[in-house]
């Protein structure tokens, strides 16, 4: 589990114009929330915010004047076009507390060479201590038949962690890859009998 510092500012100015204030000088407008506590609207470093979102439900602790929490990104506004983050939502959590987030599914190794792969689910629910939160699950799949499948119950948790998802879910399954369809020859030789042929001695008529 990844845990980050980032420094925290409380924001007095809202809307649009100060929101654009705020992101001109490469910070990041947040909202605090969670426990019962009145929101706290909060200013964060942007190029810190970018960093520590590229790990997936990274825990953030917060720093600063009246701010000294723990939180879970549980939503994040990005620019569609440059990327680059324009808000962030957090959920304030309390070591030892249990919360439920989505981790990555990964795969480890082949499937049968007469099969393909098909993961239906990238991500699954899990419950789990908020300072020990997963990266994520493996799946070896080595060997696989067409047919195999996985579903969420299937998965090998790590400690400490349950299952948040239906069970029944399908997470991957194989199936048989498509048959090619053989080359159309005899229509080749079709174009190459209507072709036209030269008549011998048509030459000498023509003079």
């Amino acid at each position: 589990m990844s845990e980050v510092s980032i420094a925290a500012e409380p924001r007095t100015e809202f809307g649009k114009g100060a929101a654009r204030k705020i992101r001109r000088a490469d910070k990041v407008p947040a909202v605090l929330y969670g426990h019962g506590i009145d929101p706290k609207h909060l200013t964060l470093p942007g190029h810190e915010v970018l960093l520590a979102l590229r790990t997936p439900n990274v825990l953030i602790h917060l720093k600063g004047e009246g701010v000294d929490e723990l939180a879970l990104p549980k939503g994040v506004q990005r620019d569609p076009i440059k990327g680059f983050v324009e808000h962030v939502d957090l959920l304030l959590v309390k070591r030892g507390e249990k919360v439920t987030v989505e981790i990555p599914v990964t795969t480890v190794g082949d499937v049968n060479s007469e099969g393909l792969l098909d993961q239906q689910l990238v991500s699954i629910a899990v419950e789990a201590e908020a300072t020990h939160i997963p990266t994520g699950i493996e799946v070896d799949i080595e060997g696989f038949e067409v047919g195999k499948a996985v579903t969420a119950a299937d998965l090998k948790l790590p400690q400490g962690s349950t299952l948040a998802a239906d069970p029944e879910a399908l997470v991957l399954h194989v199936v048989a890859k498509p048959v090619e369809a053989p080359a159309e020859e005899e229509g080749e030789e079709a174009v190459e009998a209507a072709a036209p042929v030269e008549a011998e001695g048509a030459e000498g008529a023509s003079e």
